[in-house]
């Protein structure tokens, strides 16, 4: 669907608000061009939007570890997949969006980062985030183990300089040999090392966020699970206050008890959803390419056809939402900075985007009794109209 442009100040009113401060009944939220405007009162020529009672707004979602969707990849796909799994994404309420790559060789990788970077560059995406290959074959989970390699700090950089300044976040095991010394280059170069798909001990994850790592990748997937003895990689990522940890909340990947660890260990400041959605988000069951490698999705599980190993998620961000509200027990304030707030902070967009205040971007998601997207605006254009 074309987006519908905005021409005037637009006044969204009757809903619902989260705001930062808490939430507001009967809010309103307007907008002018691009952005959240101050809301001075009626003017002559503003265009009322009357969203139904029992209806939420919400600042658009911000998913920083996305693999891709409508049945597109961010790893291997052209330009026009790429821009289809990204709009696939934008209709479930993610306005900002981080392709994410899995492990490929460097030579893949790095023209991959050329047709991302542009896309970066055009506005379409938010970023770039390197899943793999500087991963731990003890923890591969969907990846080939062939063409996994140590986080030399050149290989590292040769990836980063690729993004032509779009990469964000670049995952690794800090275990591995190169890997303490490549976190402390990514921080230095501003990217986001985030500590995933490791066998690290609590020790060696402690060096790695002394050194400068400040996310988890997928927090309790793809790592050693928590001992009382050998605690590994997730207590100290649970404990650091540096840390934020990224949580797939799609009733797969966490059990809810362990969701509810994890958000009340952390606190909700130091939580970022993210979808690790592949092809099959928004697409449906079916046979899919995640690099390499063949995965069977299944009633929205995806799994690899070898080995049957998780393989990212089916999942959109709405979704995510949903359960946070309607089955976690999460308050709407707090699953808005899971969803919102917190990521866009860590990826240095918090000033433009993440809450619904005055002079940030007019992304919202407009949502009803039961939680489910029924409108979604992207910088003041309306993706989905409320009347639709």
């Amino acid at each position: 669907m074309a987006p519908v442009t905005t021409t005037q100040r637009t006044v969204l009113a009757g809903a619902r608000v989260v705001l930062p401060t808490g939430v507001v009944e009967g809010g309103r939220i307007a907008v002018e061009g691009s952005r959240i405007t101050a809301d001075t009162g009626p003017l002559p020529d503003d265009v009322v939007v009357g969203l139904a009672a029992g209806h939420t707004v919400v600042p658009g979602f911000v998913d920083i570890h996305n693999h891709g969707g409508g049945g597109a990849s961010f790893t291997s796909g052209t330009a026009e997949e790429v821009l289809t799994g990204a709009r696939t994404h934008r209709e479930h309420g993610t306005t900002t969006l981080v392709a994410s790559t899995v492990t490929e060789t460097m030579d893949a990788l790095v023209r991959q980062a050329g047709l991302l970077s542009e896309i970066v560059e055009q506005g379409d995406l938010a970023g770039i985030h390197y899943e793999g290959p500087f991963i731990s074959p003890c923890r591969k989970g969907a990846h080939d183990e062939g063409l996994l390699r140590h986080p030399d700090p050149a290989d590292v950089r040769k990836l980063v300089e690729a993004a032509r300044g779009t990469a964000k976040m670049v995952t690794l095991a800090a275990e591995l040999p190169g890997g303490i010394d490549s976190v402390r280059m990514l921080a230095d170069l501003g990217v986001i090392a985030a500590i995933g798909h490791t066998d690290a001990t609590y020790e060696q994850t402690v060096e790695a966020i002394e050194a400068g790592a400040t996310v988890a990748t997928h927090l309790f997937n793809a790592m050693p699970p928590l001992g009382h003895r050998a605690p590994g990689p997730i207590a100290a990522l649970l404990e650091d206050e540096r840390v934020t940890v990224e949580l797939i909340n799609d009733g797969t990947h966490l059990h809810p008890s362990v969701l509810e660890l994890a958000f009340g260990t952390a606190g909700a400041g130091r939580v970022a959803f993210i979808t690790d959605a592949m092809d099959a988000a928004g697409f449906g069951d079916g046979l899919y390419d995640l690099g390499p490698l063949k995965v069977e999705v299944l009633e929205g599980v995806a799994r690899l056809v070898e080995g049957g190993s998780i393989a990212g998620s089916t999942l959109t961000m709405d979704t995510a939402f949903k359960r946070a509200v309607t089955l976690d027990g999460i308050s709407l304030v707090d699953t808005v900075r899971a969803v919102s707030t917190n990521p866009a902070r860590l990826i240095g967009l918090g000033d433009q985007v993440g809450s619904l205040e005055p002079g940030k971007y007019a992304d919202l998601v407009v949502l009803d009794e039961a939680y489910d997207v029924v409108a979604v605006m992207r910088h003041g254009d309306w993706i989905i109209p409320p009347s639709s």
